[in-house]
This record gives C-alpha cells, structure tokens and sequence, in this order.
C-alpha cells in the first residue's frame, strides 16, 4: 500500500499518504511529514531529514526525535520493490521489422541518499532508460532472434539500466517483455513461413521414411543374396564330397577287383580263362563298330576268326610274359634247380608262334 500510494510531491520526491486519525504525523499540502519533534517512522521507509537546508541524516523505521523548525523532512523513500510500467513503444529491429513493444520494470531504492540528491526525478529516469535499452538491444536482434532470445533480452537491459543506475541508489532487479507486437503484414509472412516450414519438416520425414524403406529392402535382398550363395556352396561342398567319396568307393572296388582277378589268374587254369575271355572281348568288339560313327578302321583280315583269336591271345600272352619277367628279376635267386614251365606257358608260347 505505502509503495502504491507513494507519489512525486515535485521533482524527484516520493511522498506517503497517511489516514486521518492514525495517530501518526500530519502531513504538509506538499505531502511530507510536519515535524512535531517526535516522530514515528515506518517499516520500510527511509525519511531524508535536511537542517537549515542541508542534509543532515536518514531516519530509521521507529521513534525518532528531531528539533522543530530547524530540521525538515525533504524526501521519503519508499524502500519496498517497485511495479514500474514501461509504455509502449515502437522498436526496428536488424532486418529492418518495426514492432511495438511494453515491458514492467522491477525495482528497489538501495541508497535513500543517492535516490533523493542523484536524479530529480528516479522513476522517470529509470524509465527512459528501459526505453532507450531496449530499442538499442532490439536493434542488435532480428525477428527471429527476438521472439527466441526473449529471456537473453531482458537479461541485457537489466545490466545496462544497473551499470547506469548505480550512481542514482536504485537497483533493477528485473525486467520483463510483456507483450511484442508485429505488423500485420510481417505476421502473415511468419504465418506462411510456419507453414511451408511444417510442410517441409512433413516432406523431409517423408523422404527419410523412403530411405529407410530402400535401405531395409536393399539389405534384405543383400541378406538373401549371401544366404543362397552360402547355401550354393554348401550344396557343391557336399556334391564334391559326395563324388569323391564315390570316386573312393569305385577306386576301393576296382582294386579288391584287380585282386580277386590277378588271385585267380594264379590259380590252376587261369590263363586260359583269361585268354578266353579277351578273345570273347575282342570278337564281341567288331559287333559294335559303326554304330556311334561313320568311319571304322578294320584289319584286313576280318574274315579270319581263328586268325583274329590267335592275334588277341598273342597279345595277352605277351603282356603276361613280360609282367612275369619283372616280377621274376625282382624276387631274389632260389637255390637248386630251376622248375620246368609249365604247361601253359609253353601252349601260349606255341600259339604266339604260330
């Protein structure tokens, strides 16, 4: 109450209104204390006492005694923080925008002396200054800037109204933007800039969800790719193994063949069988010429089966003949008498004669 009913009894001075039967001090026309000798000050206030029109001392919240007509009371300072209201006023800002802006200034008498004799007049000074700070700050911000940096704003025209208070006894303890209005032309502009900037953000989220639609179909053929050629691979793995183990197979049945043939060969008779059998083999040869091709090479004498027995048992005769005798060279001597061949050697030796 005492802060709001604090008024400027002429330049620079705040007064306080005190009701009618407070048992307080009456006042002047002027609205300052009448010194009656005896004097209570309140909670919160600072009465700036002159004698003889010099300044003599601050009175402090309580009783307090002072020689009448000597000592006055020159100036009461409200010590509470004080509600100032910045008017509105207009601002361009660095890209050339006009706006009209208000704000509150909150503020608090530190030093009664400095606020009475400092400034005449601390609440307007105070003012001008927020005003002038703030088309300066303003000035320094484009309109973007403005609308995001607001609390970087009043943070920059509270220290420039403080470093230009101190020396007035008044500190800023904040300012706030109350309200920042836009040309309506300007704010149409936004309007549409807010617009295309959320249909492009809906356009790029597009894209992207594109992209990563690519990326994960791209990566599942990549993936399915890889699994069919190690699939590919596995299946020729086990096809190659598959085949040499047949190969083994074949090989291990071929040989226990070979010796199942080359034991019987050594028995009683098996050289005749065997001649038997390659002549079979041979006659059984020329009944398949001609049958896969055209050209067939014969001997001349295919008329002549005897002949052409004889010819293949000569042949057998002479691949055993000379199997034996290495086989023969390479075992060591036997002691005593050398056996007469046998039988069969001698008929393969007559038939390959004649």
């Amino acid at each position: 109450m005492l802060a709001q009913a604090a008024r400027r009894a002429g330049p620079g001075l705040l007064r306080v209104r005190r009701p009618r039967g407070s048992g307080r001090p009456a006042r002047l026309n002027s609205g300052l204390p009448v010194n009656i000798g005896v004097l209570f000050v309140p909670q919160q206030e600072a009465w700036v006492v002159e004698r003889m029109g010099k300044f003599h001392r601050i009175l402090e919240p309580g009783l307090n005694f002072l020689i009448p007509l000597l000592d006055r009371i020159r100036y009461v300072q409200s010590l509470k923080e004080i509600v100032i209201n910045v008017p509105e006023q207009s601002a361009v800002t660095l890209d050339n925008v006009t706006l009209q802006i208000d704000g509150v200034l909150y503020l608090r008498v530190m030093d009664p002396y400095k606020a009475s004799y400092g400034v005449e007049d601390p609440e307007y000074a105070v003012t001008q200054l927020a005003q002038t700070t703030m088309r300066s700050e303003l000035g320094k911000l484009s309109l973007d800037r403005v609308f995001r940096e607001r609390e970087s704003l009043n943070a920059n025209i509270v220290d420039a109204i403080n470093q230009a208070s101190d020396c007035w006894g008044i500190r800023c303890l904040r300012y706030e933007i109350k309200d920042i209005h836009v040309p309506p032309r300007v704010k149409e502009s936004m309007q549409m800039q807010v617009e295309a900037e959320r249909r492009k953000r809906a356009t790029v989220l597009e894209s992207e969800g594109t992209r990563e639609s690519a990326i994960n179909v791209a990566e599942g053929q990549k993936q399915a790719q890889i699994l069919a050629s190690e699939a590919e691979k596995a299946e020729q793995i086990n096809k190659a193994a598959g085949e040499a183990n047949a190969m083994l197979v074949r090989a291990k049945a071929k040989a226990e063949a070979i010796q199942l043939l080359a034991a019987a060969l050594a028995q009683q008779h098996g050289s005749a069988a065997a001649s038997l059998s390659v002549a079979e083999q041979y006659v059984s040869a020329f009944s398949k010429l001609a049958k896969d091709s055209n050209t067939v090479l014969l001997p001349t004498n295919t008329g002549d089966v005897t002949h052409m027995v004889a010819q293949a048992l000569g042949i057998y005769t002479t691949l055993t003949k000379t199997q034996a005798v290495k086989t023969r060279d390479e075992l060591p001597p036997a002691h005593g008498d050398s056996q007469p061949p046998s039988t069969e050697m001698l008929k393969a030796e007559q038939v390959t004669s004649s």
